[in-house]
């Protein structure tokens, strides 16, 4: 098997391999890194972080579903300035962080990303316009094109760092908003977060979760993330990062040929905390055996009909 180049640029982050983990579904990083040596996969998205300490939903906040979970935790996290102080020195230097972040307010995100640029090991942020599960802001971000445009204008004049937009299914067109964060200045996209999703207990005729509606993630979205991220990737020039349903290197080679130049793996994350490692080396052996001598040229490969 002939040695591969696995590195990839997502809108100015130089990644070793392809592969990140999706936010929400690992942490700050460092409650993996008893695993594997997180500087064996191309990064980590950390937890959304908001200006202060959020506490998120009342239980129950998850669900399995067939073929996904169903989740609204609400954006639990510890808050922007702990998260710098404590949760970035505990990883290993070279450890690359993608931090994501949420808020409910325009000029909250923005203040969020000021605070966040410049912190060690912070090569990228990316803006959580889509949380389907949180009672004000989030999914109203990335469903309205004028708002979307707002919210990536101001944070992409907060910070100097390369940004990403991580947008929601829950859109009419999705190629429209990607257009909208080309317009304002983005560096890369994010496709998708959760679809909104509703589950019932039939013994007690209420719905599984405390919030009503939650966030559908697992095998059970990967055509429809498939979909999205091969439909924007024909609409702008920016680099998508591909996420939804990826449990194996196989679907993340999907991803890739779809057009999107990284992958984020996320709910496989609760079955496999080695998940991501294990993507990665599986993505190099695919391009191996397919003969691409760099990861890089799968993006985008799809043979179409003629």
């Amino acid at each position: 098997m002939s040695a591969v180049d696995t590195r990839v640029n997502l809108g100015g982050i130089a990644l070793r391999n392809p592969v990140l983990t999706a936010s929400g579904t690992f942490g700050y990083g460092g409650e993996f890194a008893p695993f594997f040596d997180l500087e064996q996969i191309g990064g980590i998205v950390a937890k959304s972080l908001t200006l202060e300490p959020r506490q998120g939903n009342l239980p129950p906040r998850i669900a399995e579903t067939p073929a996904g979970m169903l989740n609204a935790i609400g954006l639990e996290n510890v808050g922007v300035d702990a998260f710098i102080a404590e949760k970035l020195p505990a990883l290993s230097a070279g450890v690359a962080v993608v931090a994501s972040v949420f808020e409910t307010e325009i000029d909250r995100y923005a203040e969020v990303c000021k605070r966040l640029t410049g912190a060690p090991k912070v090569v990228g942020l990316e803006i959580n316009a889509s949380c389907p599960h949180v009672k004000s802001g989030g999914i109203e971000f990335g469903q309205r094109a004028e708002v979307l445009a707002q919210l990536v204008r101001a944070t992409r004049q907060a910070t100097s760092l390369p940004l990403l937009v991580k947008l929601s299914p829950n859109v009419t067109d999705i190629r429209e908003m990607a257009k909208v964060c080309e317009g304002e200045g983005a560096d890369a996209l994010s496709l998708v977060n959760t679809l909104q999703a509703l589950d019932v207990d039939v013994a007690t005729r209420r719905p599984v979760l405390r919030n009503v509606l939650g966030g559908l993630s697992g095998p059970a979205i990967r055509p429809v993330a498939l979909r999205m991220v091969f439909q924007a990737s024909r609409a702008v020039k920016l680099p998508i990062c591909g996420i939804g349903g990826i449990m194996t290197a196989e679907d993340a080679v999907k991803f890739l040929i779809c057009g999107a130049s990284a992958v984020q793996v996320g709910t496989a994350n609760y079955l496999n905390p080695m998940a991501a490692l294990e993507v990665a080396r599986g993505i190099a052996a695919y391009a191996s055996a397919q003969g691409f001598a760099r990861v890089a040229d799968l993006v985008g490969s799809i043979e179409l009909p003629r």
